[in-house]
């Protein structure tokens, strides 16, 4: 028996979900955009929003008997940390801000272990340790399918019971899906440096969340929204030549449907625009997909919202069913 060391710098081939990892000290920093870019992107808060490891996992087989943890965290109320046994969700750690330790314990055969980390919360990892390890470590089967999930705060699901629980994280675990979650809430203003990394980071599958921040902070008017998703999508087009792209419009929020923004526009007025800019670049285009997100979850829905906008656990659980299926429509119709 002996203490296997699951350092992300030391042994990458154990974690998936980042786009990149940065060393400080005896600290390791998960990032979900290149931390390169940052300068050029003048939006810090979409920095931070990205070293929030949702979609961050470790992923192996081991016959460990326990898994010990360390991380900090500088969010205040930061979602749970999960480990999955063979698939199944078999302990959650609840956080909190500043220093965390946490051991979990394991099966002590050989068993597929994933630890998901906290889809909300600036975190950063010390010491990640099998103890009481037998035999190789092994980095988990490869996946069928790489997909590449952008989005909101909708994407992120702050309000999911767990890391493993986000809708995104619902639909690659049932698929067995490797997934890039680059939900950022509150962010999601199809930035240049988004669009960049979705271009630089290999897929299978593409899915793009698109809206519901420009409604909330008036980012585009009506002369610019629909032009800014076209060189959006055009864009992300042109480094995916033939990968599947589902565009998805926001989902239902009966309060903001018919309400105007700082910039004259109401929700409904965005989702026609995404409508209009896909039906258009479709036509050329057999491999990208509308997904109407008031099919998703519906304007008669409004009770799984936990607070008018963002889903709660089982608006995330009805989220994963509908768009799951969705994205099999589209891998199966281009």
């Amino acid at each position: 028996m002996t203490d296997v060391d699951l350092d992300p710098m030391d042994r990458p081939d154990l974690w998936l979900g980042a786009v990149s990892w940065e060393a400080a000290g005896r600290w390791r920093q998960p990032w979900r955009l290149p931390p390169r870019l940052e300068r050029r992107a003048y939006a810090p808060e979409l920095f931070e929003k990205a070293m929030a490891p949702a979609g961050v996992r470790a992923a192996l087989t081991s016959e460990a008997r326990e898994l010990t943890v360390e991380l900090d965290i500088a969010t205040e109320d930061p979602s749970p940390l999960d480990l999955l046994v063979d698939g199944e969700l078999a302990q959650r750690a609840r956080l909190v801000a500043g220093a965390n330790q946490v051991a979990f314990g394991l099966p002590g055969r050989r068993a597929a272990i994933e630890l998901w980390l906290p889809q909300h919360g600036q975190t950063r990892l010390a010491e990640v340790r099998l103890r009481d390890a037998a035999g190789a470590v092994l980095p988990a089967e490869p996946a069928p399918r790489r997909w590449l999930c952008y989005g909101s705060s909708i994407t992120q699901c702050r309000h999911a019971s767990g890391p493993a629980e986000t809708w995104p994280a619902l639909v690659a675990r049932a698929r067995g899906w490797d997934l890039l979650c680059l939900g950022f809430g509150g962010q999601c203003h199809l930035d240049p440096v988004a669009a960049d990394t979705i271009r630089a980071e290999p897929a299978d599958l593409i899915s793009l969340c698109l809206g519901i921040n420009v409604y909330g902070a008036g980012t585009y008017s009506r002369r610019t929204w629909r032009g800014r998703v076209a060189d959006f999508v055009a864009r992300v087009r042109d480094a995916h030549t033939r990968t599947p792209i589902v565009v998805m419009s926001p989902i239902a929020s009966p309060e903001r449907e018919t309400v105007t923004n700082a910039a004259g526009m109401t929700l409904a007025d965005l989702r026609e625009g995404v409508h209009e800019v896909v039906a258009d670049l479709s036509a050329d285009d057999g491999d990208l997909h509308l997904v109407d997100g008031t099919s998703i979850l519906r304007p008669s829905e409004a009770d799984l919202l936990a607070d008018g906008l963002h889903p709660g656990p089982h608006g995330y659980r009805t989220m994963a069913t509908r768009i799951g299926a969705a994205l099999d429509l589209a891998l199966t119709s281009g």
